[in-house]
């Protein structure tokens, strides 16, 4: 399988996994208003659980480092197998909470306020288990985070067409969210080998390489997007149910759009576990989780989605940005 052994490029990867975890999001956005998100997020799933099995039969079943995929989930302890499905179950009912988040609140609030408090509960979770990097720079980059998350909700209660109502339920979703995707990767992390390249290059028995803990990962959220859709559906009433929109009923494009957006999700989570071994989990996560600065980024300038803001907001913008880029800037030299 295709190991990583320099920081430099890990961190690449985890930029890259920045980027693809803070832009799926728009293929949600454009089929927002004739596509439910319940529906949406269907394809979301099969789409993780496809780019999961396409890296575990090319990056994952070649070259000389680590197992072979197949050879790899033959030899996998239970334990190991289990707590990667459950931190894609963990991972999706947090994932469901954003999706809501989005569409009550938008990307510009939902993702900085639930995937900042996420990363801030799983670099805290994911340094205590496996503490690598530089406490000081990490949990001053950490605080700044914090810092930008707060400057935001501020930005987003000043929003006169969410009113307090709205907000108040866009932010409850959000950090409900944040809090349960704070623990999810710290389940795929301990199903896998200690954070140092050799353990990678040379798996230990029983532990599962990046491509193997992928794949599982994406059929926990597929088994437990089972149990969720049941659960869902018992809640509705009669009348509800009849005038619910039907899956088969979306064209292709609808589908399409929710393919691609659990593709180019995946694509960041892979990243994500193959730069694990040199970069740690604390900062590959947090990292990653930068994703909120992209999504800002889009709800702000494309989607614009504070274009009704009093004057004023724009300076609280800016300040969001700037925490958020010097506190990532932190996390990084952290690991360097």
């Amino acid at each position: 399988m295709f190991v990583l052994e320099s920081y430099p490029l890990a961190v690449v990867f985890c930029i890259i996994t920045m980027l693809c975890w803070g832009s799926w999001a728009n293929t949600q956005k454009l089929v927002g208003s004739r596509w439910r998100f319940e529906l949406f997020y269907w394809d979301y799933v099969f789409g993780v659980v496809l780019m999961g099995l396409i890296f575990a039969f090319s990056l994952g079943s070649v070259g000389e480092g680590g197992r072979g995929f197949l050879d790899d989930i033959r030899q996998a302890d239970p334990a190991n197998i289990g707590s990667a499905l459950v931190g894609g179950a963990v991972f999706n009912a947090a994932n469901i909470l954003l999706v809501a988040a989005i569409a009550v609140a938008g990307m510009a609030v939902a993702f900085p306020v639930g995937i900042g408090l996420a990363l801030v509960v799983g670099v805290v979770v994911n340094y205590l288990a496996d503490p690598k990097g530089n406490p000081y720079l990490l949990f001053v980059g950490v605080a700044l985070v914090v810092l930008a998350i707060i400057v935001d909700a501020v930005a987003y209660g000043r929003l006169p067409r969410q009113g307090k109502r709205g907000m108040l339920r866009g932010l409850v979703l959000a950090v409900l969210c944040g809090i349960l995707m704070g623990f999810f990767y710290r389940f795929v992390a301990a199903s896998m080998p200690e954070a140092k390249p050799e353990n990678f290059w040379n798996l230990p028995a029983g532990k599962l390489g990046p491509y193997t803990a992928m794949v599982l990962f994406s059929l926990g959220m597929l088994a437990s997007q089972v149990i969720f859709n049941f659960a869902n559906i018992v809640g509705w009433s009669t009348a509800e149910a009849a005038a619910r929109p039907d899956y088969c009923g979306g064209s292709a494009r609808d589908h399409l759009w929710g393919i691609l957006g659990g593709m180019i999700w995946a694509v960041g989570m892979t990243f994500s576990i193959i730069a694990f071994g040199v970069a740690g989990p604390a900062i590959s996560y947090g990292l990653g989780q930068g994703a909120t600065l992209v999504a800002a980024c889009w709800g702000v300038f494309i989607w614009r989605e504070f274009r009704a803001a009093p004057p004023g907001t724009g300076r609280l913008l800016w300040a969001m940005f700037a925490s958020f880029f010097v506190g990532l800037g932190l996390i990084i030299w952290s690991g360097a």
